[in-house]
Order: C-alpha cells, then sequence, then structure tokens
C-alpha cells in the first residue's frame, strides 16, 4: 500500500460509495418484487417456498464466484494482472455453470432434495423446474462481478450503478409480461425474470467497462513489482471463495430444518419475504466492502474515516430496520407490499423482529472483511464463515429437538447468532493486521 498526502474526506467517501449502494439497493428490490409477483398468483404457500428454496441453491451454485468482485478491485492494477484474472474469472463460471446442471440430474438432485432434504412432492417437483430456468445465473453472475470490480478499482461505480438499472428494468418487464401474458407457475416466472436479469447485466457490464479495461490493457506493472501469478491468484481467492460458498450452503441446510420443523409450509413461505426485507439493509453493509478494499488499497491513510463512515453505516442500517420490525410497519411490508395473508403477516413478525440487528452486524463484518483482503490474510474469512456456519446448524438443530419454536423463529435467531460469533471471532485477525500496517 501507499501513503498519500490527502487521505479521503466523508464526503468523497459518500459520493464513490452512493452508487454502489444505489446498486445493491436496486439489487435487493428484485427479492421483494418478485415475492409480490408470486404472492399474487395461484398457489401462493407452494410457489413462494418453491422459488425459497430454488434460489438458495442458485445461491450455492453462485457462491464460488461472488468474491471476485472483491478480488478484481483489489488485484486488477495493470495489464498483466487484469488478463490472469479474467482467465481466471472465465475458467470459474464456467465451472459453477457444469456443477448447477450436474446437480440437476435426477439422481443427484432426488437424492438431496427428496430424500435427505425432505421437500414435499409439490416443492420439490415445481424446485426443480424453476433450478433449470436458473442455470446461466451463477456463470454470468461471475463474469458481471469481476468487470464490476474492474470498475470499481477505477472508481467509474457510477457506471456499475447504470448497468444494474438495465438489470432491475429487464428483470421487472420480464416478470411483468409473464404476469399478465402466461399461465406459468409464479415460481417460473420468478427464475426466468431473475435470469433474464443478470445476463443482460453481464452484458452491459462488459460494454461499460470498455474504457476502464481499454486503460488497464495500456498500462504495465510498476518496474520492480511482479503481478500476481495464476497460484498467486488462487492462494488469495480459495479463502475467499469459500466464504460464500460456506456462508450460502447455510440457506439449504436451514430448508432442510424449516422442512422438519414446525409449520414448514409457513416457515418455508415467509423466509424468501423476510430474507428479501432485510437484504434491502444488509445490501448497504455489503456494498462498502469494495469502497473499503478500494479506498484501503489506494493509501492506508484512510483507514480513520473509512472505519466512521462504517460505523454511521451500521447504526443508520440497524436502526431502521428495527424501527420496521417493532411497529406496525411490519404489516404494512408483509401484507400491502409483500402480498402475504394476515396470517402469514402475523407469522412472520417475529422472525423479523429476532433479524433486525443483522444490518448493522453485516456492515461490521463487512469492513472487518475488507481490512483482510487488502492486507491479503484471507484465510480467517473463511474460518469465520465456517464457525458461523456451524453455529447456525448447532442452534437450528437445538430448537429443532428441544424447543417449541416455528422453524421460521428459530432460523432468524440461528442466523444472528451465527453472526455474531463470526465478528468475534474475527477482530483478532484484523487488530493484528491494523497494527501491523499501522492504518492510524
Amino acid at each position: 500500500m501507499t501513503q498519500a498526502p490527502h487521505p479521503a474526506t466523508y464526503p468523497q467517501i459518500f459520493r464513490f460509495w452512493l452508487p454502489l449502494a444505489a446498486t445493491w439497493l436496486m439489487m435487493a428490490v428484485e427479492g421483494p418484487f418478485i415475492a409480490a409477483i408470486i404472492a399474487r398468483m395461484g398457489a401462493e404457500a407452494v410457489n413462494l417456498a418453491a422459488y425459497g428454496v430454488a434460489f438458495a441453491f442458485a445461491l450455492v451454485a453462485e457462491a464460488p464466484v461472488i468474491m471476485l468482485l472483491s478480488s478484481a478491485t483489489a488485484l486488477c492494477r495493470d495489464r498483466i494482472s487484469y488478463r490472469r484474472l479474467r482467465h481466471f474469472s472465465i475458467g470459474l463460471s464456467l465451472a459453477v455453470t457444469l456443477g448447477l446442471a450436474l446437480f440437476l440430474l435426477p439422481p443427484v438432485y432426488d437424492l438431496i432434495v427428496r430424500s435427505l432434504i425432505g421437500l414435499p412432492p409439490e416443492v420439490a417437483d415445481l424446485t426443480r423446474t424453476a433450478l433449470f430456468f436458473l442455470l446461466p445465473w451463477p456463470g454470468a453472475i461471475g463474469l458481471r462481478r469481476f468487470y464490476q470490480g474492474v470498475l470499481i478499482a477505477s472508481h467509474n461505480t457510477r457506471l456499475v450503478a447504470l448497468a444494474t438499472i438495465f438489470r432491475i428494468s429487464f428483470m421487472g418487464a420480464t416478470a411483468v409480461f409473464c404476469y399478465l401474458t402466461t399461465s406459468v407457475s409464479g415460481a417460473i416466472i420468478g427464475a426466468l425474470a431473475l435470469t433474464s436479469g443478470v445476463v443482460a447485466e453481464a452484458l452491459m457490464t462488459r460494454i461499460l467497462a470498455h474504457k476502464a479495461v481499454k486503460a488497464l490493457l495500456a498500462k504495465d506493472p510498476p518496474e520492480g513489482t511482479c503481478s500476481p501469478g495464476y497460484r498467486d491468484i488462487w492462494d488469495h481467492y480459495l479463502p475467499l471463495a469459500l466464504t460464500p460458498l460456506i456462508g450460502l450452503s447455510v440457506h439449504p441446510m436451514v430448508t432442510f430444518f424449516l422442512s422438519r420443523a414446525a409449520n414448514p409450509v409457513e416457515s418455508l413461505a415467509v423466509m424468501p419475504v423476510i430474507y428479501g426485507l432485510t437484504f434491502v439493509f444488509r445490501a448497504v453493509g455489503l456494498s462498502y466492502q469494495e469502497i473499503a478494499i478500494a479506498l484501503l488499497s489506494e493509501q492506508c491513510t484512510n483507514y480513520p474515516k473509512v472505519r466512521g463512515f462504517a460505523v454511521i453505516l451500521a447504526i443508520a442500517t440497524g436502526g431502521c430496520l428495527t424501527l420496521i420490525a417493532f411497529t406496525p410497519l411490519n404489516r404494512f411490508w408483509f401484507e400491502t407490499v409483500s402480498g402475504l395473508t394476515p396470517a402469514l403477516a402475523t407469522f412472520a413478525a417475529t422472525p423479523l423482529q429476532l433479524m433486525a440487528l443483522f444490518p448493522a452486524l453485516t456492515v461490521l463484518i463487512c469492513f472487518q472483511r475488507s481490512i483482510l483482503i487488502v492486507t491479503r490474510v484471507t484465510r480467517p474469512v473463511s474460518i469465520a464463515t465456517a464457525a458461523e456456519a456451524t453455529v447456525i446448524f448447532l442452534l437450528m438443530f437445538i430448537a429443532l429437538l428441544y424447543l417449541p419454536l416455528a422453524g421460521a423463529t428459530a432460523a432468524a435467531g440461528a442466523y444472528v447468532g451465527g453472526r455474531l460469533v463470526a465478528v468475534v471471532l474475527l477482530q483478532r485477525p484484523v487488530g493484528r493486521q491494523l497494527t501491523k500496517e499501522y492504518y492510524g
């Protein structure tokens, strides 16, 4: 990292971050929007459940490519590093697409979804069909996130937001068109809309990244330095790839418990809606990770302001979701916006209240991860995520066996407990890196 005489100010950080925050918030709208479409169609509980399960498996499939955004932001600095990371990204995107296709083979799918997870037959059948329409999803996300990282590293966050506007528009138009003109099941409409949107965004992001790519191709590595080789990229990326893979694998695991806990259909139906609402606020913290990486990579004297901005975001996001969760606003969201029945809205209130502080914890852990990614100490990130998943599993298991809780309520408590453990575990390695690098 390099020192610079003029560290970033709060207004500069805000202007740099705002387009990326808007990008994540627009993506966060996807879930509630599609859930609202599905809830207004026939067999809402089964379709919401199938869509939620299909989306959870799609998230697991895309997990290995998610951190390409962070790696591209941190590593794409010249012609050689760009080309090597691009080749790495293409290969990884093809691999995850193949993995999802293999999962959909009947022997594999039936073993995992029908036998191990034990989904109700009507939900399992509809989930598999929806996953076919989500097949292009993980590979498109991998390429999109690589070029988004290139744009963020070049401080072109507005172009990232522009591509996302294109995605949301395409996704929304697809969903509304299918809703108005076809009799296809709601879960399939949701999957088709998501896939069409992300493929459109990937193409648009590559087009908008043309100038940034051209600048990188014209830039040689500085004298006396070596661009990371493929082995360096692999060593840097593997712990990062394991992080979302472990984290997103939690969703099918939670689905397993929800299908066996009290009120299984109701829990499976409301969890996508609850998760979609919390993601609106967690997206703010997720959007900040790459901003922190970019700013801390440029100059270590940016650390105090980057930290202060993270504190502001944590208070704002946690406070806003708490206000919704503990006031009549939760019924407005669940019934009026999301289209749930009054019974399902009442059922969803307690899990939402348990997850009220989840956005603040997301800001904190993303800030911790950014410090470790910049200093290239990525192993603690995956270790903390593995511990988080383990705690979620244990808490769900205990609730299933010994506590008279609805599945959604137990899942919400487990999510928060697991995240708290991960934050605590990351604090020690983060503290060591802060002392070593002397950020301020």
